[in-house]
C-alpha cells in the first residue's frame, strides 16, 4: 500500500467514524485497537493488516470493499478498483 493510498484509506475510516458520531478512542476500543494505532491508521502512518481492515469494516458495518471506495484510478467512464476481486 502506497503512503498515498494509505492516506486516502485513513480519511475514509475518519469520514466513516465521524459519520456515526464516534470519537476516535470509542471506536479504537469497539475494534480491539489502541487508540493511538486508530489514529495512526486514520493519518496514514499506519499500514494495516487484511485482518484490521476486516475489523474496521465489521465495526462500521460495511463491506470491506466500501473502505476503498472512490480510491481507485478511473479509465473513462469505468472506476477501477485497486482491489482485485477476481
Amino acid at each position: 500500500m502506497s503512503k498515498a493510498l494509505r492516506i486516502q484509506f485513513g480519511q475514509r475510516v475518519r469520514d466513516l467514524r465521524k459519520s456515526l458520531g464516534e470519537s476516535q478512542e470509542a471506536f479504537a476500543d469497539r475494534c480491539g485497537f489502541a487508540r493511538s494505532y486508530m489514529s495512526r491508521i486514520e493519518r496514514g502512518g499506519a499500514n494495516p493488516s487484511l485482518d484490521a481492515i476486516e475489523v474496521l469494516a465489521c465495526a462500521l458495518q460495511i463491506p470491506v470493499g466500501s473502505l476503498f471506495a472512490g480510491q481507485g484510478r478511473t479509465t473513462g467512464k469505468t472506476a477501477v478498483s485497486p482491489v482485485d476481486s477476481g
